[in-house]
């Protein structure tokens, strides 16, 4: 049965070091917004460095989800001093319930307070595609699917909630969300 993967991207103000109220407000909801969302029904796993590397991401080991990379438009720091960035490698049973544990609970805080701590940008911050079950997408995957949904929008390649695809590349949509919103996946 395939598998959602979801890639998300931004670009901080300040780097992850920095020691800014704002900054470690940011890191420590972070983990909190992590623990809550792996419990989410429908989460199945997501990226992470090593023991050891926390904090950093270039350099780091991130085992079967491969290299560390990042999009084209990055042009901040690749230390763990001067990284400013934050991103994320997820697998989920399917848009609903990725839908659900995004825009819920203390991911939604959140998302309500993202301009506070990242810049604004014209590139999508986040791109689903659909793997096979016995595949772990990789950080160069989430890296491309995101440059090619900012450089020809939504197809069942790399796509968005609000226009979605199913695994078999038709249209498809979460209930309230995008042109195909009478659907639930």
């Amino acid at each position: 049965m395939p598998r959602l993967a979801l890639y998300t991207f931004g670009v901080l103000k300040s780097p992850l070091a920095d020691p800014a109220p704002l900054t470690r407000e940011f890191y420590d909801i972070g983990e909190t917004v992590y623990r809550e969302i792996s419990q989410h029904p429908g989460y199945l796993a997501h990226a992470e460095a090593a023991v050891g590397d926390r904090g950093s991401h270039f350099g780091a080991d991130w085992g079967a989800w491969g290299e560390f990379t990042v999009p084209t438009w990055y042009s901040k720091g690749r230390t763990v001093e001067t990284t400013a960035l934050a991103t994320t490698l997820s697998l989920w049973t399917g848009l609903r319930p990725a839908f659900d544990a995004v825009y819920t609970g203390l991911h939604r805080e959140a998302l309500n307070r993202r301009y506070d701590w990242f810049e604004r940008t014209e590139h999508p911050n986040y791109v689903f595609w659909w793997v096979s079950d016995d595949v772990i997408p990789t950080w160069q995957d989430g890296v491309s699917r995101l440059e090619h949904l900012h450089d020809h929008g939504s197809a069942p390649h790399a796509f968005t909630y609000h226009h979605a695809f199913a695994p078999d590349g038709t249209p498809t949509g979460v209930k309230g969300i995008g042109p195909q919103s009478n659907q639930v996946r």
